[in-house]
């Protein structure tokens, strides 16, 4: 007779999906470099912005216990000694330029990959693991001296006033033969955490009205009856999050809206379950349990007849609500990353795919995505398409975000990093917890 195993709690499972994520970066990382896969598919590059997610990752393993400190430091200084050696220049066979890294970087040299661009995002993903780093190893041993050591010369050594080039706001990246991208930050998206470090930076910041030009491209809009600041993929209102708690601290913009960052990405979580509600694509799945739409892989670019209904889908998008683009595929990740903001709808989220989706999520480690739409078709299975493989953003912001719903763990971390309180006064936030001292630093066991 088959054993019925009891239902996990709230807590066992959470502990069991963070645990699962974080196995990504022990799995995918270089440890002579510190270089993080981008993705577990087979030969592909690091990604900048994965190895930030990283190293704000390792302290949430220590005090998990799934990592030795000492492991940990390894990784972190390996990652921390590599970049600061990095060849750095304006030509092709470089790691980085004028303190900014390139999105993509093969796993092995650390060089350019792909031809990528110089990514001013990413590097800013990256500077915040970086300074989480320095924030959380605070030890007087030799090797925790120089994690903090190089956390501030790396982060001093970007040169944010370059990336402005001749306008307000920061490009979003350049390229050695054409120079700046033609594009630059429009709309609410995850950028908040770039222009917060960019403003406090002591030797060569953004100006000061960087800031403020960029919100002034903000799109306010009333959806489904919430007033919300708008960004479609449900990353935007996740990622800058996972090191900034901007929970009762408001800068010019929220003022006037009588709002907050934390309660807008509350209020898009819920408007992403109403989307999936009302279903006006009418993709099969979509629900009260079922919504969810982000950046994430997709079943590839065909055009099938369902349902005598026809359906065109996309691979790597960023899907959004609810003005798309939507092709019926969920970011199952997204429960777990919006957890803080909204526990209860993203519980029964969770537990939902569990139930109904059961192959989706059987080693506990989310996929990137998976299409419901397409169950039983073009062998398919009985979820429809499941992506194979995961992706490191994914998986670090499942790790951060379920942390910060557990214990703050890395709002806490980031409320003493003077670079973080100070890029968030000059860019006109106030309140809440900067209203308050800093937190001292945090002590390691031993001291």
């Amino acid at each position: 007779m088959r054993r019925v195993e009891p239902p996990l709690s709230d807590e066992e499972l959470l502990d069991r999906f963070q645990r699962a994520a974080f196995g990504y970066f022990l799995e995918t990382v270089n440890p002579e470099n510190g270089l993080v896969a981008d993705t577990s598919r087979p030969n592909w590059p690091a990604s900048i912005a994965v190895v930030g997610f990283a190293l704000s990752c390792y302290p949430v393993g220590v005090e998990r216990g799934w990592i030795t400190r000492d492991a940990a430091v390894k990784l972190t200084l390996a990652a921390l000694r590599f970049f600061w050696n990095s060849r750095q220049g304006d030509g092709d066979d470089v790691t980085g330029h004028k303190g900014f890294y390139y999105h993509f970087l093969d796993m092995r040299t650390g060089l350019r990959a792909w031809r990528c661009e110089l990514s001013v995002v990413d590097t800013a993903l990256l500077m915040a693991g970086v300074l989480a780093a320095g924030a959380y190893f605070t030890g007087d041993t030799d090797d925790e001296t120089e994690i903090r050591e190089l956390a501030e010369m790396l982060y001093r050594r970007v040169d944010w006033r370059w990336m402005q080039g001749s306008r307000p706001t920061l490009r979003q990246g350049w390229k050695p033969k054409s120079g700046f991208l033609r594009y630059g930050w429009e709309g609410y998206n995850e950028a908040t955490i770039l222009y917060v470090l960019a403003m406090a930076a002591p030797d060569k910041p953004a100006s000061d009205d960087s800031y403020a030009g960029w919100t002034a491209t903000y799109q306010w809009e009333n959806i489904y009856g919430y007033d919300v600041l708008y960004g479609g993929p449900l990353f935007m209102h996740q990622f800058s999050h996972a090191w900034i708690d901007f929970d009762g601290i408001r800068d010019a913009f929220m003022r006037d809206k009588n709002s907050d960052y934390f309660e807008n990405s509350r209020r898009a979580t819920y408007l992403h379950r109403d989307y999936a509600r009302h279903n006006p694509s009418g993709y099969d799945g979509y629900g009260e349990g079922l919504w969810g739409l982000s950046a994430g892989d997709g079943p590839g670019n065909f055009r099938a007849q369902i349902e005598r209904r026809p359906r065109k889908f996309a691979g790597y998008a960023a899907r959004g609500a609810p003005f798309g683009p939507d092709d019926g595929t969920i970011a199952p990740w997204s429960y777990l990353a919006s957890l803080p903001f909204a526990p209860e709808i993203c519980l029964l989220a969770l537990r939902h795919l569990r139930e109904r989706h059961p192959e989706v999520v059987d080693s506990f480690r989310m996929p990137s995505g998976f299409n419901p739409t397409l169950a039983n078709r073009r062998k398919f299975g009985p979820s429809g398409w499941i992506s194979d493989s995961h992706y490191g953003l994914d998986q670090g912001i499942v790790v951060l975000m379920i942390e910060n719903h557990r214990s703050r763990l890395i709002w806490d971390l980031m409320r003493s990093s003077p670079h973080i309180r100070r890029g968030l006064c000059k860019a006109g936030f106030c309140g809440g917890w900067l209203s308050q001292p800093a937190s001292p630093p945090r002590k390691t066991p031993a001291e």
